[in-house]
């Protein structure tokens, strides 16, 4: 195909979530009620974990992490879904779209390497539990986060690579609500088997790999746990069921999506938004209402914030 024929795509046209126009008012208030849930409980995490001293532990300084993730997560396309629920003809920039792209998969890569990291962490606490000072000092919980998010950026960096100077000259209607790689390269006026090969290798061993190491993890730990049974191990249990069920929150919809990377399902919508919105709620939940030390924490920030309201 001669390029110099046609002319470059400067806008992508995004179907949303449903092409009815009768449930877009509804999808503007619940999504909009979800966003401000995620950002208050994700910030109030954050904010709880600064505030209380007895917090600063690496568990706790990955967990905030966590929630920071969750924050920005939702944050790359919910605001501009939410918008496009009140507006017929959804459309996107060029540059809008490759830094959803972008955001997408520094976001969730990152994610994916610090669950990674909390694993490694309760295994340390766990199975060797009087090296755990030692072991998860300041300097190598700092190193695991930041990490994360290096490795995040990579990831990402790599899959844009491939995807930016593609020729876009024809089609631009995206099946999704917000830029989904697999969906864009599709569009694109050239033979998109190598970068779709590309993409699925990229993506594959990021996810791939993060998902064989928590495996093990869970299951050296698992096999610890089993072998002793004493209040700790209680508290650990309730600890590590935490960590398994944002595990297969998070990794769940991923692997159902990249099983058929190029092949578009209606269920894929739903899947995307559980990923980007409902993780990022359920998250804060599950270890704030399993985790005494974050209640307690949290108790006290209102105690404080009250007292400091209270007229002298």
């Amino acid at each position: 195909m001669d390029q110099r024929n046609y002319s470059r795509v400067t806008e992508f046209v995004l179907l949303g979530l449903s092409s009815s126009w009768e449930p877009q008012y509804f999808f503007f208030v619940f999504f909009n009620f979800l966003y401000v849930t995620i950002l208050l409980g994700n910030l109030l995490i954050v904010l709880t974990v600064i505030s209380e001293p007895a917090l600063h532990t690496s568990m706790y300084i990955m967990l905030s992490n966590l929630s920071v993730l969750d924050v920005f997560l939702a944050t790359y396309g919910t605001p501009k879904m939410i918008h496009d629920f009140l507006h017929e003809h959804k459309t996107i920039s060029f540059e809008g779209c490759m830094a959803q792209i972008f955001l997408l998969h520094v976001f969730a890569g990152g994610e994916m390497m610090l669950l990674v990291a909390m694993a490694y962490d309760r295994y340390v606490a766990i199975c060797k539990p009087l090296h755990y000072l030692t072991i998860m000092n300041l300097r190598k919980c700092t190193g695991l986060v930041v990490g994360s998010w290096f490795i995040g950026v990579m990831h990402s960096l790599s899959q844009l690579a491939f995807t930016v100077n593609l020729p876009f000259c024809g089609p631009n209607v995206v099946d999704s609500y917000y830029c989904d790689l697999t969906l864009v390269i599709k569009l694109a006026c050239t033979d998109t088997y190598v970068p779709e090969v590309l993409m699925l290798l990229d993506s594959g061993l990021t996810g791939v790999t993060s998902f064989l190491l928590l495996l093990i993890s869970y299951m050296v730990i698992l096999a610890t746990v089993r072998r002793q049974s004493s209040t700790g191990m209680a508290k650990a249990r309730s600890t590590l069921t935490a960590h398994i069920t944002v595990v297969t929150l998070f990794f769940g919809p991923c692997i159902f999506i990249y099983a058929w990377p190029f092949s578009n399902f209606p269920v894929d919508k739903v899947l995307s938004v559980f990923s980007t919105v409902f993780t990022p709620i359920l998250n804060p939940i599950i270890y704030t209402l399993r985790n005494k030390e974050v209640k307690s924490a949290m108790h006290k920030l209102k105690s404080r914030y009250v007292s400091s309201r209270l007229p002298f």
